[in-house]
């Protein structure tokens, strides 16, 4: 489900007292899956996570499809016209002296996890490791531009936002065919995970990032493609358990990097009770539907949006566009609620510590 993206990212930096008047001076560094990605996977030519097809982007501007995995913009999109300032691109599609890159990219590729052979079926995903790896050939470009010193000023400036761990459990341990499914108990997979991403995040940090924004996952169990699985179309009650527990653990990892990693400010953002809201109650956000949706997938090979799939009528009444991914209409929904929430923040003074 839509993971809140720059909204979460702009209330953090109201919170550090860090917005500045000219929204302009913003940096931003986006690492993430399919709720994040703004059309990298675009650029992989074997992979079969994407969303260049006809039906993806048909509520977007030139109704195209860009490499969003959904009918229009996803929520970064939305706050980011908000603040007057432009998404960061995707990083495949910026060259490399492209002045773009000091404003930041986005390095989000559908099918992405925590662990590297998550998503392995698509055979090609930027995984979050290669993400990190981009983002060191980023921050070697920008010196070769602005100097080492500038460049080291701006990446520990710049606001970092990282939404991964959605794919490791619907395409990877919630897949009876995988190894990790079988091979794992449940709490061994989320130690499995936290590990690796501390480890993750600890490199970040060393490689310049400062202010950083890591999202919880939202109700796995709620989204169509986990809801076939019930005989009744329900949510899929252990699943979403498993969640919080990773929420849980993942809130207590940016505590522990707070401590033990000198200057870090990051900050776990909890997105789970309010996307169950919004598809526990559609209706009070003017949905008429949150358990299937509008474009009538196969789940069985995979969910997505294909040409040949049907569409929905009215659009906007659906909370998901596919088996994962939400609607423009969600999306709009939750950026709204998000940035009255932002610009809230900002008119109170910042507390003391």
């Amino acid at each position: 489900m839509a993971m809140l993206v720059l909204a979460v990212l702009f209330m953090f930096m109201t919170r550090m007292s860090v917005v500045a008047s000219d929204n302009s001076s913003l940096v931003t560094f986006v690492f993430g899956d399919s709720l994040t990605e703004v059309g990298n996977n675009n650029h992989l030519q074997y992979s079969l996570a994407r969303s260049d097809y006809p039906w993806y982007g048909i509520d977007f501007s030139g109704r195209q499809a860009t490499g969003r995995f959904t009918n229009g913009r996803t929520i970064g999109d939305i706050i980011s016209a908000k603040l007057g300032i432009p998404s960061p691109p995707a990083y495949l599609s910026v060259s490399n002296d492209d002045d773009a890159l000091l404003k930041g990219v986005n390095y989000a590729s559908g099918g992405a996890g925590i662990l590297n052979d998550t998503g392995l079926y698509f055979i090609q995903r930027l995984s979050f490791d290669d993400q990190i790896n981009y983002f060191k050939k980023t921050k070697e470009q920008i010196k070769g531009k602005i100097g080492e010193e500038a460049a080291n000023k701006l990446c520990n400036e710049a606001m970092y936002f990282v939404g991964l761990g959605s794919n490791d459990y619907v395409n990877n341990f919630l897949q009876p065919f995988l190894a990790d499914g079988q091979q794992y108990t449940h709490d061994e997979f989320v130690d499995l995970l936290i590990s690796t991403l501390d480890h993750q995040l600890s490199r970040l940090y060393q490689l310049g990032a400062r202010k950083l924004v890591l999202h919880g996952l939202g109700p796995l169990g709620c989204i169509p493609s986990q809801r076939v699985k019930s005989k009744k179309g329900q949510c899929l009650k252990r699943v979403n358990e498993w969640v919080q527990e990773f929420n849980h653990k993942a809130k207590r990892l940016t505590t522990t990097l707070n401590g033990r990693l000198p200057n870090a400010q990051f900050l776990f953002a909890d997105t789970y009770p309010a996307v169950l809201d919004l598809i526990e109650n559609p209706t009070a956000y003017g949905f008429k539907v949150s358990n299937t949706s509008c474009c009538n997938v196969d789940t069985s090979i995979g969910g997505l949006c294909l040409p040949n799939s049907k569409v929905c009528g009215t659009r906007r009444d659906f909370v998901f566009w596919d088996a994962f991914h939400p609607s423009d209409a969600a999306n709009e929904v939750l950026a709204e609620k998000l940035f009255s929430s932002v610009f809230s923040a900002t008119a109170a003074p910042p507390k003391a510590h």
